[in-house]
């Protein structure tokens, strides 16, 4: 019957969706393993428990899969930032707010998903990738963040420049970021995301003290 093999061709292709998922999955934890240089092919069928021949059934390439990969982490950064702002109240300071807090949502502040994040941004094979994929991301982000930080600084007088505040923002982002895939050494203490949100809610507050107050007071 014609509805029974539109559903079968859709349970075929919903499970072609979630083994391609699967993978990538897989690839993270991988690429928090063994950075981007060191990942092979068979690294992932292993973390996946799956053959090689099934990675190279849906991605071709090693060079695919981990484009895949990061187009999975963009988009997923891109709709929690942009949702995150979206549902904030309607004024500049929520949403600058929730633009910049949003980098610590758990779902995409994990462990694996930032070392996955770092090993593109650090080695040189993953950087061109990178540009590729999220230049337009990462623009359209600080584009957003430089007109919010404008209202603020229009409404409360304040001596800043709006484009290299939230650059600022964004780098103390990246910063601390950063700072936790070093911390994951032991030799200091891993950094929550409640701490770091208490950080980026710091420095609003030294930027915009008119608009946000310090944590804690």
């Amino acid at each position: 019957m014609p509805s029974s093999a539109a559903d079968s061709g859709l349970g075929r292709k919903a499970s072609k969706e979630v083994r391609k998922q699967q993978l990538i999955e897989a690839t993270i934890r991988v690429l928090a393993l063994k950075g981007y240089a060191a990942l092979t092919v068979a690294d992932v069928a292993k973390a996946a428990g799956l053959s090689t021949g099934i990675i190279i059934f849906h991605f071709v390439s090693k060079d695919e899969l981990l484009a895949s990969v990061l187009r999975f982490l963009a988009e997923e950064y891109y709709n929690n930032w942009k949702q995150a702002v979206a549902a904030a109240d309607d004024n500049p300071a929520a949403k600058l707010s929730a633009l910049v807090l949003a980098d610590f949502n758990p779902d995409v502040y994990t462990p694996d998903k930032l070392a996955a994040w770092i090993a593109f941004w650090g080695e040189s094979q993953g950087r061109p990738i990178y540009e590729e994929l999220c230049a337009g991301f990462d623009a359209e982000r600080l584009v957003a963040g430089e007109r919010f930080c404008r209202s603020l600084v229009e409404s409360g007088g304040y001596d800043l420049d709006p484009d290299i505040t939230m650059k600022a923002l964004d780098a103390m982002g990246d910063g601390l970021w950063l700072a936790v895939a070093q911390s994951g050494s032991g030799l200091t203490g891993r950094l929550t995301p409640q701490e770091c949100n208490q950080i980026m809610q710091a420095s609003l507050a030294a930027f915009f003290p008119r608009h946000f107050a310090q944590p804690g007071r």
